[in-house]
């Protein structure tokens, strides 16, 4: 899969969110995932935004890696 095509920032964009890297760190130190929920259970997703998460990983899609490394940020 080729992740030159896309990025956390693009990621960002793509669910509505401010995607500079301040607002980036920023948005992940705030929102925090506990072990036991997956990334689209947390409660602070819009229903578009949980859709898109969904889809990203249900279809292995080329936002799926991105989707992972944000979830992974989101847990540290």
């Amino acid at each position: 899969m080729d992740m030159s095509v896309h990025s956390m920032s693009s990621l960002f964009e793509q669910l509505g969110l401010a995607s500079d890297e301040t607002a980036i760190d920023k948005f992940i130190s705030a929102h925090r995932i506990p072990h036991e929920l997956k990334i689209t259970q947390a409660q602070f997703w819009s229903p578009s935004q949980v859709e898109f998460l969904k889809e990203a990983l249900e279809s292995d899609s080329d936002w799926t890696e991105w989707v992972d490394l944000l979830d992974a940020r989101m847990r540290e």
